[in-house]
């Protein structure tokens, strides 16, 4: 899945992200802050005025005054008294009729209250109220009065401007103001410096590039013929390709490996001992419950901490298998050598003939080579017919002649071209190498002679190569397709075994006739059916 390049890069993303996050929460936690001053402001003017109420009601100029036992104009003076030192806007005392005994403007004594926000208060109860006056909307206080007897004698009204509510509300916010001003700057610079760490930790990668990175390592792991699992500090296992699944499988280790312990899915398994020592170990065969597989395990080091290990591996019968194609490949480049070399002699002899001037004798010469190639070449693609085992058999001549034996297709010789491309690969390492065991075998011999025939009759393909060399005795033929035995020396015997390989993947068989100082053939039969489908 292709992920779509921002226009922006992600450090641009997480800065502005942080700064609107930043932001909302400060306008939330203003808008709540402000809420609460204002109701912590109102609250506490309603406390004030109702204490101020309650201290003007229970004082003896007041309860005298309105009792009669005092002049009602020293409740006048001792309310101007008390607004001088409180912060309140005006205090009015009443009788019981509603009448004003005292009130800031001088003027409104002895009117009448028609305000019903006084109504429960002449009842002997408290009360506040937001109001519109003479002077303006306030926030009211009213506490009743009561004399020595218990009996309500009138009320007093404390008021505060709302003004002034609201100034000492807006001064808290101006506070507030600059808190979230700098809450700001904090956060905007705070997210920079997260937005510049993240990046760093991210190597300066944006998301599609990490994607992109994701996508293509995903692409390598699967796309590999090794398995590979690799597994963190604590030897649990994070990565597991599907080549490393099927080998698994293979193996009987069913379930998905990843997050589990290794040394609980997997037998024998030596990560755990590369996450102690930090030693690689290269080449190590490991076997999975009856598979054998060739395993490199390496530490993963970063800032010099071991952070887990990553191990490699093929099943060792498949990397075989390689190398016995990679040996066939060998013997057919080593057949077009021989050609080659012949023909640079060839060469060789035309460039001495044209220096000496033997220009007769070198047509002649060219004359003679082009006639037997010719002959060569048309009677060899005329009896085989794939073009890759052709030109693999007329390389094999050239070694043959360069070596000094001759080499001899049978005139009955006939191979189609294979329906299935992929059995020429086995018919040259077969091939290919008993035509260099019949040419050891004819090294030391006075007669030098190799013979090659091939017949395809219903399906099934005869191959026959025989020499005159010195021949077998009977305990060298029942030692000869064993790994690593030879009578040449160290570092021989593998060309027979490659053979018996090829021909147990083909469903084949091989002979041997062979007599001391008479001579050896080899006969292959193998199942082959043709391209074309030739008439045998």
């Amino acid at each position: 899945m292709r992920t779509k390049k921002s226009l922006f890069s992600l450090q641009t993303k997480i800065a502005v992200l942080a700064c609107i996050v930043v932001a909302f929460a400060l306008l939330v936690a203003d808008v709540i802050i402000n809420a609460k001053i204002s109701e912590n402001a109102q609250t506490e003017a309603s406390n004030e005025a109702i204490e101020i109420a309650r201290i003007v009601a229970n004082s003896a100029v007041v309860i005298e005054g309105l009792s009669g036992k005092r002049d009602e104009k020293h409740i006048q003076n001792f309310t101007e008294k008390t607004l001088s030192i409180s912060d309140v806007r005006f205090i009015t005392v009443m009788d019981m009729n509603r009448v004003r005994k005292s009130h800031p403007t001088a003027s409104k004594i002895g009117e009448y209250y028609e305000e019903d926000d006084a109504d429960p208060v002449f009842e002997g109860r408290e009360n506040t109220s937001i109001n519109q006056g003479s002077l303006g909307t306030s926030l009211r206080a009213l506490s009743p009065v009561f004399d020595e007897d218990g009996r309500q004698i009138g009320v007093v009204l404390v008021g505060i401007m709302v003004e002034s509510v609201q100034a000492a509300i807006d001064d808290s916010r101006a506070g507030i103001y600059i808190g979230v001003g700098v809450g700001m700057l904090v956060g905007v610079l705070g997210a920079l410096l997260l937005a510049r760490n993240i990046k760093k930790i991210l190597f300066g990668l944006e998301p599609s590039a990490i994607a992109k990175i994701f996508e293509e390592r995903s692409a390598m792991l699967q796309s590999v013929r090794e398995g590979i699992l690799a597994v963190d500090q604590e030897s649990r296992m994070t990565i597991a390709n599907e080549e490393a699944i099927r080998l698994f499988q293979q193996a009987g280790i069913e379930g998905d490996p990843i997050g589990k312990k290794v040394d609980e899915y997997v037998p024998n398994t030596r990560l755990q001992n590369i996450l102690k020592t930090g030693e690689a170990e290269l080449d190590q065969e490991q076997d999975l419950n009856g598979t054998i597989i060739l395993a490199n395990r390496i530490p993963v080091i970063v800032d010099g901490e071991i952070v887990g290990a990553i191990a490699t591996f093929r099943d060792k019968t498949e990397i075989r298998q390689l190398a016995e194609k990679l040996t066939g490949v060998r013997i057919y480049a080593e057949a077009l050598r021989s050609q080659t070399h012949e023909f640079m002699n060839k060469l060789h002899v035309i460039l001495g003939m044209i220096r000496m001037g033997y220009y007769e004798r070198l047509t002649q010469y060219v004359s003679g080579i082009a006639h037997q190639y010719q002959l060569e070449v048309g009677f060899v693609v005329k009896k085989i017919k794939d073009p890759v085992l052709a030109g693999f058999l007329l390389g094999k001549l050239s070694l043959a002649r360069e070596a000094g034996v001759e080499m001899k297709l049978t005139e009955s010789s006939f191979l189609p071209e294979p329906d299935q491309p992929e059995i020429v690969h086995e018919l040259i390492t077969i091939i290919g190498n008993l035509i260099n065991n019949a040419l050891d075998a004819v090294e030391k011999s006075i007669t030098k002679e190799i013979g090659i025939d091939f017949s395809h009759m219903n399906n099934v393909l005869t191959i026959e190569v025989s020499d005159s060399g010195m021949g077998m005795d009977e305990e060298v033929k029942q030692n000869i397709f064993s790994k690593g035995y030879s009578t040449k020396g160290e570092d021989r015997g593998l060309g027979l075994y490659l053979i018996q390989r090829s021909l147990e993947r083909l469903g084949g068989e091989i002979n041997v006739i062979s007599n001391v100082s008479k001579g050896t053939l080899f006969r292959v039969t193998v199942l082959y059916w043709s391209k074309e489908g030739y008439i045998d």
